[in-house]
């Protein structure tokens, strides 16, 4: 079978098909055949290469996968062959993963299959930040980078969880104009050094939560936007810079909770499994909906990633075998 990988890090130039053979199911896992795979921004950082997150060599590309399940490993439990599931896989831009049969998600036929991804990780993960956040009805959120995969969901939940105030940061015209189709309430230009101060001006008392991806010096900005008993959470640096925690801040009240989907599944199990079933209802009912912005074939993963170093897409960026 074909899969995408890099021994090298680089530039999209760096990505190679390689025929590998089929994977086999282990104990509690099953095969997928791979009809859609929804790309993660964060791969182009592992493979530029990160201090932040260093991944040995030769790399593969992570991403939420849908497809049929082809072939059971031992204790796979009720999954049957030919059910049609959405994954989390580390070797996802290829033609079979294997995954955990604990943790997917079923996938009705009569749904596309590249929006249908995100019922993997990307949706559980939005509604999961916006619980550990603590969102209570009436409050003021304040939503990073929220044109992209996980930020367009976050806007359109955190509307449906009761937030009075949705405020989104996106970098370009286009990208602001989908940030209030989403649903906020405000969406600034995070591309204007200005952007804090725009901020403050739309929640002069501090935004209630911040949720954010980017890391570095917008992570500072969260937490300076942040309210006395403000909640940030913070899942990622696709900036490429960890965030850092400043102590003087939480003496006025402010926290800091940082999540990662896999650990949270390793952690409380039970939570993450109902995060996953909660998430689904919500797209199923239409409350959360996914956009997605192109899909590219598989041997095209470097046009994949080109696009998402550019930064223009909105939403979900798709490939298929």
């Amino acid at each position: 079978m074909r899969s995408v990988r890099y021994r090298a890090h680089g530039g999209p130039e760096v990505l190679q098909y390689d025929e590998v053979p089929v994977p086999e199911p282990g104990e509690g896992q099953v095969l997928i055949e791979v009809d859609a795979i929804g790309a993660n921004f964060i791969d182009t950082v592992l493979r530029r290469g990160s201090e932040a997150f260093p991944r040995p060599l030769p790399g593969t590309l992570t991403g939420e996968v849908v497809g049929r399940v082809t072939a059971l490993g031992k204790g796979a439990g009720s999954v049957a062959v030919g059910d049609r599931v959405a994954a989390l896989s580390e070797d996802a831009f290829a033609d079979y993963v294997v995954a955990d049969a604990q943790w997917l998600a079923p996938v009705p036929d009569d749904v596309d299959a590249g929006e249908a991804t995100v019922l993997a990780m990307t949706a559980p993960l939005a509604l999961r930040l916006l619980r550990q956040a603590r969102l209570s009805p009436g409050e003021t959120v304040l939503v990073q980078a929220a044109a992209g995969g996980t930020g367009h969901l976050l806007v359109q939940l955190a509307k449906a969880l009761g937030a009075q105030t949705v405020i989104g940061t996106a970098s370009s015209a286009k990208k602001l104009d989908f940030v209030r189709e989403q649903g906020a309430d405000f969406a600034i230009d995070s591309s204007d050094p200005t952007w804090p101060e725009q901020v403050r001006a739309t929640a002069p008392n501090g935004v209630d939560v911040v949720l954010d991806a980017v890391g570095g010096a917008v992570f500072d900005h969260g937490m300076d936007l942040l309210a006395p008993l403000g909640r940030m959470v913070t899942y990622g640096a696709v900036g490429g810079t960890l965030p850092s925690v400043p102590t003087p801040a939480l003496f006025t009240m402010k926290s800091v909770t940082g999540l990662s989907f896999v650990a949270w599944r390793a952690a409380r199990p039970d939570e993450a499994a109902a995060d996953l079933v909660d998430a689904a209802g919500y797209w199923s009912a239409g409350t959360v909906r996914t956009a997605v912005h192109a899909v590219f074939p598989l041997a095209e993963a470097r046009a994949v990633h080109e696009l998402l170093e550019r930064r223009e897409h909105l939403g979900l960026v798709v490939a298929v075998p």
